[in-house]
């Protein structure tokens, strides 16, 4: 009889390994533990289209209800692990119960880095994570009309599309001189700066923030250079840390993310771990990585059923990200980190070009707006010397 797996995590990862095992030809019991009271859900659409109210709940549900049951996969929601018995193999509930495990797979995720500022525990401070969270922030945008936004980066810069086009007054507070300084050039982060400000949202660039003021709830946000921002709603989105403090207290070892092989495994060769929560290796880039990214998630929880199941794998993917902000798509494929050298193809005005980013002669990464050409392309040709053909026009 095959041993029992249990996966800690109901994202795109956990629901990817469990899938992958039954398609695999896994008959053994499979556990898929998540601590929301859904399904197995995308999370990309909530800064987006679940926001502007365009999809509900079930249209985020990765596979419905009735799927996991068909799959014989026993899906447990609502419940919180709190701790791991490596020796006896065994797992403590929130509720008190045990469950014991064959094999682990930790598919913790992330959630939202939190600031301590002067007032982050006001009424109408609000992070954005998971289905709850969006549900409060729409219950708040019913009564409040003035929406400050710490952060400028994918999250933080996708809602501030959203409230504009439902009509807020917006204003997003960046640390860094440009926004999303740690994954573009400043080539597309100046178009999203002009993209913003023409759709009427205020920028404060460079600029830090000293308290969010306010009583007993969020009346403004006071920044670093003096200035007081009106606000009846503050939206912390200054990134995401990983959920790896179970794998800790466990014993495993942790960096910023739990440390696992090409294979997924972590340093119990009986636990595993994939998606936003883990750390590797990449041959690729020559350095540890942590990614967040729906293609991380699944291609890595596809090594990690794989490994389960006895098979060689060794992951080291190609990483490709996107986002939507209003009229336009962001794709990104590759990490541009160290390129020396860009490339510029399209038009800037029209909102149809791609940047490609190169080392040494060599395409590392290119970033494509509203040219999903470029990036399909990209994709399959990354890493090869650069020539003025290599991708197609914008």
């Amino acid at each position: 009889m095959q041993e029992t797996v249990v996966v800690i995590g109901g994202g795109q990862a956990g629901a990817q390994v469990a899938q992958s095992l039954r398609q695999g030809g896994f008959e053994g019991p499979i556990r898929l533990i998540g601590d929301e009271p859904h399904p197995p859900y995308q999370r990309p659409p909530l800064s987006k289209k679940f926001l502007a109210g365009e999809i509900g709940p079930e249209g985020l549900w990765l596979r419905p209800p009735a799927f996991y049951t068909t799959q014989n996969i026993d899906l447990i929601p609502d419940t919180r692990v709190v701790s791991i018995d490596r020796g006896a193999k065994r797992l403590k509930l929130e509720n008190g119960d045990t469950l014991d495990y064959g094999r682990l797979v930790l598919a913790t995720g992330t959630q939202a880095r939190r600031i301590a500022l002067p007032g982050h525990d006001l009424d109408g401070v609000v992070t954005l994570r998971g289905i709850a969270d969006v549900d409060h922030i729409r219950s708040l945008f019913d009564r409040h009309q003035k929406l400050v936004i710490v952060g400028g980066g994918y999250i933080g810069l996708e809602v501030a599309a959203v409230a504009r086009e439902l009509g807020k007054d917006v204003s997003v507070v960046e640390a860094q001189d440009r926004v999303m300084k740690r994954v573009v050039s400043p080539i597309i982060s100046e178009f999203y700066t002009d993209l913003h400000r023409e759709k009427g949202v205020v920028l404060h660039l460079d600029t830090g923030i000293e308290a969010i003021e306010g009583r007993d709830a969020v009346e403004g946000v006071r920044l670093s250079n003096g200035e007081t921002i009106p606000a009846d709603l503050v939206l912390i989105a200054v990134g995401a840390v990983p959920n790896d403090h179970l794998a800790e207290e466990a014993g495993l070892d942790a960096d910023d993310g739990i440390l696992v092989d090409g294979a997924g495994q972590t340093s119990d060769e009986s636990i595993y771990a994939a998606g936003d929560c883990t750390r590797f290796h990449s041959s690729r880039y020559g350095r540890s990585i942590r990614m967040e990214s729906v293609q991380n998630a699944i291609d890595q929880a596809k090594a990690v059923a794989q490994s389960i199941m006895g098979q060689e794998v060794d992951y080291d993917p190609l990483p490709w990200f996107w986002s939507d902000q209003y009229h336009v798509k962001l794709q990104i494929a590759g990490l541009s980190e160290g390129y020396d050298d860009t490339v510029v193809a399209g038009d800037l005005k029209t909102a149809k070009f791609y940047v490609a980013y190169l080392r040494d002669g060599n395409l590392i990464a290119v970033d494509s707006i509203n040219s999903p050409r470029s990036h399909m392309m990209a994709r399959r040709v990354i890493g090869e010397p650069w020539r003025p053909d290599l991708l197609p026009d914008a």
